[in-house]
């Protein structure tokens, strides 16, 4: 059930998520994430914590190669609007280029929460996590909505979300990402697992 809402700062703690299928002029996925961490760190984003690295499926399957996937806690003075252009602005440094929805990237990083903010309110948050995957496929928002709608949905953001923030809540589900990692069926998350070589 849709809780309303609760205020938050600018200043909070952030979570990014971020992802890598395909090797970049900088090198393995893996690789392309430490670095992409570094340019973060390089542009005065602050990482504050960083998750394991996880290999899982392409999502949707058959779509490309395994990712490495890991979240990172990040501090910023930065507004929200300011914050995700400049995690775009280092997407394309790395060669992402955003012209088809869930197609292979050398960098995705994703804004996942800002402390316990909604944007750009509550309603439009709710449609956004109702939809369904066929439109989910056809429609991207054309606004920051915050918490990802579909962040619950993912053991690919929620597992390593569980390494370094278990205890947050989503503000407007009111359940932590532990509870939220429970609710996402046994058969995603085993498909995510550490990576334990460099891929």
């Amino acid at each position: 059930m849709l809780q309303p809402p609760k205020q938050g700062s600018a200043a909070e703690t952030a979570l990014i998520a971020l992802g890598s299928n395909l090797t970049s002029s900088y090198g393995t996925p893996s690789n392309t994430l430490r670095l992409g961490l570094k340019k973060l760190s390089d542009a005065g984003v602050i990482i504050l914590q960083t998750s394991r690295f996880f290999q899982t499926p392409c999502f949707p399957a058959g779509a490309g190669p395994d990712y490495v996937n890991a979240c990172a806690r990040i501090g910023s003075d930065l507004p929200p609007a300011d914050l995700l252009a400049v995690l775009h602005e280092i997407e394309a440094e790395f060669g992402r280029d955003r012209v088809q929805r869930w197609a292979s990237r050398t960098l995705d990083i994703d804004l996942i929460a800002i402390g316990d903010q909604v944007f750009p309110n509550v309603d439009t948050q709710g449609a956004w996590q109702a939809l369904d995957v066929e439109n989910q496929k056809l429609r991207a928002p054309n606004e920051l909505i915050l918490p990802h709608p579909r962040m619950q949905d993912r053991a690919f953001v929620l597992v390593p979300l569980a390494d370094i923030a278990p205890d947050w809540t989503h503000p407007v589900l009111g359940v932590t990402v532990t509870q939220m990692l429970d609710k996402v069926p046994e058969v995603d998350r085993a498909e995510v697992v550490p990576v334990e070589s460099d891929l």
